[in-house]
Parts: C-alpha cells; sequence; structure tokens
C-alpha cells in the first residue's frame, strides 16, 4: 500500500511505524473473513481493511470525524487478523497509533469522557475496584438486571503455599483478577509448589496498563507500565520467568519492550522485562510428568476458550489444551473457537449490544460442546462469559489445581 504521510506525523517513531504497516498491506481482505464486527455489521468500515484505509486517510493529513472514531471503537483489538494476514500486516499497532491522531483531533461527549474517565480510574486501581465490586455483590438483588449481569459472582480468596523453593517465579496481579477471582493465583502457586516452584507477587506491582492504553491514554498506560518494571526490577535476578495467568496482561507486558523502546531510562529495563515474560501455558508443561503423578481424581469433559489474547496477541496455541490432555482431560474446542467472545477489556462495557451478541454466540457453540463446565486462560473472557451462563466457567488451572488436590 502505498502511503504519503503528512507533516505531523511523517519521520516520528509512531509515523515510521505505522508507514511499515500500511506498506505491508496488499488489500486482499482475507481479514475481514475473520473479523467479529464485520461478520455481525457487515460494513467494510467495520472490518480490518476498511479500519486500515481510514487509519491511512487520517495519517496523510484527511479530516476526521466521530464515524471515523466509532468505526475504530468498534473494533474489539482481538488480533485475529493478525493471524489471518498473509502479509504479517501488525494491525493492533496501527490501531493503536491511529486512535491516538484520531483521539486528539475529535472531541468526545460528556457522557462518553465521563464514562472513559470511570472506567479507567476504576478498574485500573485495585483500591477502588475492590471495594465498588464487594458494594455491588452485596446490593446485588436491588440492582437492575443489566447491572446484575455485569456483576461476577462472588469468589473467595483460598490459601497460597508457604513452602519456599530455590526455583522462583513472579506473578502479576493486576488490577481486576484479585478481586473478580482470587483464587486463580492461589492455584497457580499451589501448583507450582507441588513441583517445586515459589510464585509470588512483588508487592507494588499493579494494573498491566493494558486498561488505559486501549482507552486511548496511552502515556497513563505507560506510566503503569514503568512502575509495574520498578516493582520487579529488584527480583528479575532471582527468578526464572514472570508468569501471566491473565493472558490479556500478558499480551501488554510482552510488548513493554516495544512500547516503551523510546524511553531512554525505560527501554533496556523494558526489553528484560518483556524476554522474562512467560504465560502460565507455557510454563507448566515442562512439568506434565510431574503433575500427571499426581493428579488424584478424574475430570469430566470440559470445553476450552482460548482468549484472543492467547491464540492472536501472542500467538501461544495448543498449550492449554496438551497439558489438560496429558492429564487425562477430556478437552474439546468449540466451532469458531479463533473468534473472539466479546469481552475484550473494557469493550463489552462500552459497546454491550456488540459484545452480547459475541457472547452468546459463543456460549451456544461452547454448549454444543456436550460439556457443562468451560475452562479459559482471561479473567475478562471468564467474567463475561460467566455472566450469560449458569453452567461453571473458570480458569483452566483452578482444573488443574483440583486434579492434584484430589
Amino acid at each position: 500500500m502505498q502511503t504519503n504521510l503528512a507533516d505531523f506525523i511523517k519521520g516520528t517513531p509512531e509515523g515510521d511505524e505505522a508507514e511499515s504497516i500500511l506498506r505491508a498491506c496488499v488489500h486482499c481482505g482475507f481479514c475481514t473473513a475473520t473479523c467479529p464486527t464485520y461478520q455481525l455489521l457487515g460494513d467494510e468500515l467495520d472490518g480490518p481493511r476498511g479500519r486500515i484505509y481510514l487509519i491511512k486517510q487520517v495519517l496523510e493529513g484527511a479530516p476526521a470525524g466521530p464515524g471515523t472514531q466509532l468505526h475504530l471503537d468498534r473494533c474489539l483489538t482481538c488480533r485475529n487478523c493478525e493471524t489471518t494476514c498473509p502479509s504479517g500486516v501488525r494491525y493492533g499497532r496501527l490501531a493503536d497509533i491511529g486512535r491516538a491522531v484520531v483521539e486528539r483531533r475529535v472531541p468526545r461527549t460528556l457522557p462518553d469522557r465521563i464514562k472513559r474517565y470511570v472506567l479507567k480510574e476504576g478498574l485500573s486501581r485495585r483500591a477502588l475496584f475492590t471495594p465498588a465490586l464487594r458494594l455491588g455483590q452485596a446490593l446485588r438483588p436491588l440492582l437492575s438486571p443489566a447491572l446484575q449481569d455485569k456483576l461476577p459472582p462472588l469468589r473467595r480468596a483460598t490459601p497460597w503455599p508457604t513452602r519456599t523453593h530455590a526455583r522462583r517465579m513472579l506473578v502479576l496481579d493486576g488490577c481486576v483478577q484479585p478481586a473478580m477471582a482470587p483464587n486463580i493465583n492461589a492455584a497457580a502457586a499451589r501448583v507450582l509448589d507441588a513441583v517445586g516452584v515459589q510464585l509470588f507477587a512483588a508487592p507494588r506491582a499493579g494494573c498491566c496498563g493494558a486498561l488505559r492504553f486501549h482507552l486511548n491514554d496511552q502515556e497513563g498506560g505507560r506510566e503503569h507500565m514503568r512502575r509495574n518494571i520498578d516493582a520487579w526490577w529488584p527480583y528479575v535476578d532471582q527468578v526464572e520467568a514472570i508468569v501471566m495467568t491473565a493472558s490479556g496482561c500478558g499480551a501488554t507486558v510482552r510488548e513493554y519492550g516495544h512500547l516503551l523502546a523510546h524511553d531512554p531510562a525505560y527501554a533496556e529495563k523494558a526489553a528484560r522485562i518483556s524476554a522474562l515474560t512467560r504465560d502460565l501455558s507455557e510454563v507448566l508443561p515442562a512439568f506434565e510428568e510431574e503433575l500427571a503423578a499426581l493428579v488424584r481424581r478424574r475430570s469430566e469433559p470440559v470445553a476450552y476458550h482460548p482468549p484472543c489474547t492467547l491464540q492472536h496477541g501472542q500467538q501461544i496455541r495448543g498449550k492449554v489444551e496438551g497439558l489438560l490432555r496429558g492429564l487425562g482431560v477430556d478437552v474439546r474446542l468449540c466451532g469458531e473457537a479463533h473468534l473472539c467472545c466479546g469481552s475484550a477489556g473494557t469493550y463489552s462495557l462500552l459497546h454491550p449490544d456488540l459484545a452480547l451478541q459475541l457472547r452468546d454466540r459463543k456460549l451456544e457453540q461452547l454448549a454444543q460442546t456436550g460439556t457443562a463446565h468451560t475452562v479459559s486462560a482471561n479473567i475478562g473472557c471468564i467474567g463475561h462469559l460467566q455472566s450469560g451462563t449458569e453452567a461453571p466457567v473458570e480458569h483452566w488451572v483452578e482444573l488443574v489445581d483440583r486434579l492434584i488436590a484430589g
């Protein structure tokens, strides 16, 4: 694709990156076949190719309006198009660059600004989110059905192991997962403890930065990234890996090195942090034999929903299913397993009409696997899917924890 970038962005790091991405696109349109919003809306501008054209026009100096902003906002950033693209177009990064430019040029309505401010401040700060969630759960019967649908059931914290081991790994607690599903990291710690690895969290680490970054507060997102780097840095020489139990966080932390590449104070540290980062599904398969010997109970068949941030964002496929099958679990993938469930960070709150269509479609296909139990690898997907079904939805490591605990 030929480009002629406008002076305001030409020659900048963002401009050079965007130009490289745009020039890789060959207009083939394969991406539209795997774009969830294009499948729902049937509008070229609500598919990757159409959005690429919109971003190209804006970067070349064309005016942007509310329509441009809406089409970019509707993108889930699931990055399924990147998996599909035969030319390797890095659409996710192009969308970040284009959205930032449009955000500066197109004023949002006051209600939209308020909603986005509340989301980025309330969700990214654990000290605000946890008490607000607990209050909502306590008052759940008094709330409207729409609000009840957004509230996850109360899940209690469970004990962490107390043993120490020579082998150590860090884990990110994140912002919403400790309140929504505190058992996930505890289960991961117990499973790793069983095979001789100590898992611990750095006290000052928090939100990975994805929430603010994808709400177009990109500098605010980078500030969260710097805080995490500062929190982890004293431990980097003492641990084998920084383990992610939420694939959404993992997809972002793996990009710290790229997103902070032009920060002279943090570029080198960010690259080191990204290199240390591993999804839990990359860590546990190395212990499959030890875990298989520890299994004390059989599992019913389960359906596995692979999050977009794992299979497209991090290009990790097959590891969860492979490990669970190695532990004797009958794991089933649903039809259209490559498609997004509609959670996508704050997307389900900002675009509930589209998000609920995608959720219900996903739940219907999960039900067709013939199982009554779903596991996934990202807290956003787990909460979003659970809001539409009475059947249990949990993190896959919680299942492994139960199998070896008996």
